[in-house]
């Protein structure tokens, strides 16, 4: 008898089980080689994912001890980007993009800054230039994988690799690497800000009518500029911006210039490393008593300080993504010439 007849075991049916082995082992090799992604391949994916991808659903957004919900319908077609949010809390409004075209409907209540919705997704500009500079400062790391709002997602860590930023975590959908659901983390692990969708459906199958206004009240018209910031008929943001009169004589490594709203009766440059980004405000005191010292809401730090001159005190104030002693640094390290000075009450 042989061995296989004495296991109860037919040559055939061994011949068989051999061929099922041999089958699921393929199969197995190749769902390895098929999730075998470095993370710098998913935040590739994440950019053009923000943009191209078409959907409609609802998402919250934690920041500190606020919380606040929306509801979002996204379309790409013919290579035109169009999006409807409807505020779902906090009062009515609604903010309505077609291209390059964006029109606010003013809430009730409070206020709505066409910077922190547009472009769509917190990283929506980040990831859309080249990722080897965020190597430089943040390691990316896979986390596994999970399921949210229905969706099979991949989680992306992005440590920072000092203590003047913060860290993130991201869940991307595997099948188009949109963003889902992500954390700003603080370097003790604490999260700071919170992003996810609490329902959401993938879908080219988007009516027209769902990018129709229908909220009743004050509308708000912008035009966005080539790098996805609302710019008005007056040049609101510095194309250039240049610290005129006043230097910083420290920030944070690899935090560059970018485009930076102009300031009434002062100056003001933004720095990013890509991610994350801080502004610089330095403008005359006044008359008016501001708080001085360093406040924070979610993960962004607001840090005041009065800065005495020669020919007068200026307020210094450094507001962005960045940790309260990055801060205060960058806000120390602010020197004001004497021709600035000067020239301040004539601003």
């Amino acid at each position: 008898m042989s061995k296989a007849r004495y296991f109860g075991l037919s040559p055939t049916d061994l011949s068989l089980r051999w061929l099922l082995a041999f089958l699921l082992l393929m199969i197995m090799s190749a769902s390895a080689a098929a999730g075998d992604k470095t993370a710098v391949y998913w935040l590739e994916r994440l950019g053009p994912a923000l943009n191209m991808t078409s959907y409609r659903g609802v998402f919250v957004y934690a920041r500190g001890s606020s919380v606040h919900s929306m509801q979002i319908a996204h379309r790409y077609r013919n290579g035109i980007v169009e999006e409807r949010l409807v505020l779902q809390d906090g009062g009515s409004g609604e903010i309505v993009r077609r291209g390059m075209k964006v029109v606010c409907v003013l809430p009730e209540q409070g206020r709505v800054n066409l910077e922190q919705v547009i472009p769509s997704g917190t990283f929506a500009e980040a990831f859309s230039s080249q990722l080897t500079p965020l190597s430089r400062w943040y390691r990316a790391e896979l986390k596994g994988e999970d399921r949210i709002a229905g969706y099979d997602v991949v989680a992306v860590a992005l440590t920072a690799k000092d203590q003047s930023r913060y860290s993130h975590r991201l869940w991307l959908e595997k099948s188009t690497g949109l963003l889902i659901k992500s954390h700003v983390r603080s370097s003790g692990g604490e999260v700071l800000e919170h992003f996810q969708f609490t329902s959401l459906e993938i879908t080219e199958d988007i009516a027209d009518s769902e990018f129709e206004i229908r909220t009743e009240g004050r509308e708000i018209s912008r035009t966005l500029n080539e790098h996805g910031r609302a710019s008005g008929s007056q040049d609101e943001f510095s194309k250039v911006p240049r610290m005129q009169g006043w230097s910083l004589g420290w920030r944070p490594e690899g935090f560059e210039p970018a485009a930076a709203p102009v300031s009434g009766k002062g100056q003001v440059v933004a720095f990013s490393d890509g991610l994350a980004a801080f502004s610089v405000f330095v403008e005359p005191a006044g008359r008016v008593n501001m708080p001085i010292g360093a406040s924070r809401v979610g993960a962004t730090t607001i840090y005041m300080r009065n800065l005495q001159s020669e020919n007068g005190v200026f307020r210094v104030t450094v507001v962005g993504e960045i940790p309260p002693v990055a801060a205060r640094q960058v806000a120390d390290s602010v020197q004001i010439n004497k021709a600035f000075a000067l020239g301040a009450g004539d601003m």
